[in-house]
């Protein structure tokens, strides 16, 4: 859901108009209270860009760990920059999260928030002409269960969001045995695929509902009035309360 604020513009200069959230909506007031209630102490903040939504738990009074990881430079440069200030958020270095470790290149947008590991879709950019890509970066490839007990003490209680441009499907793939650990996960669903090789949403739902997690929430992301439809959402699955 990072992209939405910044496509706004774009999207009505051609012809085209999305509804923009606010930060209150990027993290809205029934979300700090379910991390509460599942007592979350950690929040590994995966597609970072510059911190939107570290602030926007900040601004709803989340008080707990954050670690963020963020692959492009510049935006990691401004994330670093902006969790200085913050002793319980730390910018995790400069790496991408997915299903092996290794080396790769991440396709660098106009718009740093649409920069993916996953090609754009020729229709998005059709839509979207600046978020065409201006170069590309090697980055640093970790899997989640390969660096989390770098940010994870024992016993932590942690929630992971996922918002990586398409890459959901792989970062979940390299959580491995992490994921039976947390206590829920917040992932960006595209009901319409804006890039290349892009899972589906039913197939997230239908893979999260098979590791025991079920949705609490939804909230609204990228609406397209051109279309009249919705293009994103978030998801909040969270494990059964204890009985």
């Amino acid at each position: 859901m990072r992209v939405i604020a910044a496509l706004g513009p774009l999207l009505r200069r051609f012809g085209k108009d999305i509804v923009p959230l606010q930060p209150t909506e990027i993290v809205p007031a029934q979300l700090p209270a379910l991390l509460a209630a599942r007592r979350v102490d950690l929040v590994l903040d995966v597609g970072a860009n510059v911190g939107q939504y570290a602030r926007a738990l900040r601004g709803a009074d989340y008080r707990g760990r954050i670690v963020s990881f963020e692959p492009v430079a510049g935006a990691h440069a401004r994330l670093v920059a902006a969790a200085a200030a913050d002793p319980a958020w730390t910018a995790a270095p400069r790496m991408a999260l997915g299903a092996a470790d290794g080396e790769a290149e991440i396709n660098v947008s106009n718009r740093t928030d649409m920069s993916s590991l996953l090609p754009i879709r020729g229709d998005t950019l059709a839509a979207l002409p600046k978020a065409q890509s201006i170069g590309r970066e090697p980055v640093p490839v970790r899997r989640l269960d390969g660096v989390y007990a770098d940010y994870a003490g024992a016993g932590a209680r942690a929630f992971l969001k996922i918002d990586t441009q398409g890459f959901e499907r792989a970062v979940l793939d390299g959580a491995g045995a992490i994921l039976a650990e947390l206590r829920g996960l917040q992932l960006e669903l595209s009901l319409l695929p804006l890039y290349e090789g892009e899972a589906g949403y039913l197939e997230m739902i239908d893979r999260l509902a098979a590791a025991g997690f079920e949705i609490h929430l939804l909230i609204p992301g990228f609406f397209s009035k051109r279309l009249g439809r919705q293009l994103q959402i978030d998801a909040v699955f969270l494990r059964p309360a204890p009985s």
